[in-house]
């Protein structure tokens, strides 16, 4: 069954298309890779599904409830997280209290904020940073912060952009691992923007390309790879062979 179904996506900015009659849907307990060439419109899609943008046309369902347009926290209540690109911390709260505030937007109760904060740290492999200060963290742990604030809220779907930039080769692989634990063990649905074909093709059931802000095709990880299109419009710049 689909979880997330988003049809006719559109949205355009003093008149230049960034995304142009985007549709596609994920079935719940999946994963849906999206990727595409610099521009094509991956990060604007992805701010109109999670409402940071309101679209010009088209509608987003979360399960049965229509949310097209409706505004980030609502989205977040009603069971879709996101994560961003560019890491966005409290730098002046520890890992702890950074998570714990994302606890308590997230409806959590005050009694037991601090706790499930430090639960979901855990899971996210940063227990032996609870009390560390967001400053200064290398950019592996700032990912993984990024990933538990966005668990903090409990979501049926999570929102991934880029959530492998910036690491070396050797930080990626647990973070796939981690991810796959969270759809296999967990039960969340996971969407994510990524440009390290091998985690691609790794983690996704399915791939949806985006070029110039419409869908290119979709299909198997397999599928797209082997698709003359896909090669000329994106493959071409970096290989599926790159390292995870």
């Amino acid at each position: 069954m689909s979880l997330l179904r988003v049809e006719g996506l559109g949205k355009s900015f003093k008149g230049l298309t960034a995304v142009n009659n985007v549709s596609f849907e994920v079935v719940e307990g999946s994963i849906l890779g999206i990727i595409g060439a610099n521009g094509a419109g991956k990060t604007t899609m992805f701010n109109l599904v999670a409402g940071a943008i309101k679209p010009d046309s088209g509608t987003v369902h979360l399960g049965d409830q229509d949310i097209t347009g409706q505004p980030p926290h609502a989205i977040a209540a009603a069971g879709m997280a996101r994560t961003f690109q560019l890491t966005r911390p409290f730098h002046s709260m520890s890992v702890l209290d950074n998570v714990t505030v994302a606890v308590l937007a997230g409806g959590g109760s005050r009694r037991g904020a601090r706790d499930t904060a430090a639960d979901v740290i855990e899971r996210v492999g940063l227990g032996h940073r609870l009390d560390s200060p967001s400053d200064g963290l290398p950019t592996a742990a700032l990912k993984r912060l990024e990933l538990a604030r966005a668990l903090a809220i409990k979501p049926r779907v999570l929102l991934l952009d880029e959530v492998l930039a910036g690491l070396v080769p050797a930080e990626r692989a647990p973070v796939m691992d981690l991810l796959e634990h969270l759809r296999n063990e967990e039960g969340i649905t996971l969407v994510f923007v990524e440009h390290i074909m091998a985690a691609v093709m790794r983690l996704s059931d399915s791939v949806l390309v985006l070029d110039l802000g419409a869908v290119l095709t979709t299909g198997s990880p397999e599928e797209v790879t082997r698709d003359p299109r896909v090669i000329e419009a994106y493959l071409g710049e970096e290989p599926s062979r790159a390292e995870a």
